[in-house]
């Protein structure tokens, strides 16, 4: 597994020309390693020459930094030699993190062939410190699905109790992280629990609360409010009729499907622009701004219509 500069997206390899291909075979005991003062060059400088150093600070007293840990430790064993996890303590050797320009922990750093390129301070979840790892060592082939991923799989079965369940877990580990209240409240709308759903939403701070994640679940409710039952739109049968079509549409958008429910009302306003007050065209711009402006389909839907229109 190569570590990718990202300024050139060339693979970084060591001076004597060997990939980290062979560093996949260290033992288990070599992926984790405590920085001290006696061993800090040997394993953090040199040992960046050979493969990736990623570098955590922590501190007893930090509680965010007992959440970071498992999930760089668990990472660590997963790459299998990809890369050492050196885990520096500052009160223990607080010289290290002064030199350092530690500032506050955790603070986390990747360091190649003695540089540093790339860091990132607070306890991430464990989706995005993949993410953010992915973008300079290939994972590897077996790599574990993350709490997010096994959440979002579950939710598309219709495992509604599961994704909660991780979730809820989600947000104890990480209450300042506000994305996992809106997913749980999406969640909570797919098993149609939506007066739970609501509560998670307005008890959100004031600057999360208008976000694009969350208005999407809060149009979700809207539109399910709206929306005929699914036995009303087994009721419409093979009619397609203004009123059909349109009801289908804001089924699709009540249960998350947004591709559909957007295509059928580009097409019904397209066949039919004086339907109800035009309201294909009104109920269209209510999805967009659901989704919010730059996400793909609002981009896509939008173009779609502003060529329709002129």
């Amino acid at each position: 597994m190569a570590i990718v500069d990202p300024r050139t997206g060339q693979p970084l390899t060591s001076p004597d020309g060997q990939d980290s291909n062979a560093a996949a075979q260290a033992p288990a005991e070599d992926v984790i390693v405590d920085v001290t003062l006696d061993n800090f060059q040997q394993v953090v400088l040199e040992g960046s020459m050979q493969r990736p150093v990623l570098l955590q600070s922590w501190a007893d007293w930090c509680e965010p930094c007992k959440n970071l840990k498992p999930i760089l430790e668990k990472l660590a064993r997963e790459y299998a030699g990809a890369f050492v996890l050196a885990k520096l303590d500052i009160e223990a050797y607080p010289q290290i993190a002064s030199q350092l320009g530690v500032r506050s922990v955790p603070d986390v750093k990747l360091i190649a062939q003695g540089q540093l390129y790339d860091q990132f301070q607070g306890a991430l979840p464990e989706k995005q410190v993949r993410e953010w790892l992915g973008k300079y060592i290939e994972a590897p082939a077996d790599a574990a699905e993350s709490p997010e991923e096994m959440a979002q799989a579950a939710l598309a079965s219709g495992d509604t109790q599961t994704a909660q369940a991780i979730y809820q877990e989600l947000i104890q580990q990480y209450p300042d992280y506000h994305d996992y209240q809106v997913d749980l409240a999406g969640v909570l709308v797919a098993a149609g629990q939506t007066a739970d759903a609501k509560q998670i939403l307005d008890n959100l701070p004031p600057e999360h609360r208008d976000s694009p994640k969350a208005r999407g679940v809060r149009a979700r409710i809207e539109f399910g409010e709206e929306a005929p039952s699914a036995a009303e739109i087994e009721a419409l049968g093979e009619r397609e009729d203004s009123e059909a079509r349109f009801q289908r549409a804001l089924r699709a958008v009540a249960d998350g499907d947004y591709e559909r429910g957007l295509e059928g009302l580009l097409a019904l306003m397209k066949a039919d622009r004086a339907y109800a007050d035009d309201a294909a065209r009104k109920t269209l711009l209510r999805v967009f701004d659901a989704l919010g402006a730059e996400h793909p389909l609002t981009v896509t839907y939008r173009r779609r219509l502003f060529a329709m229109l002129y």
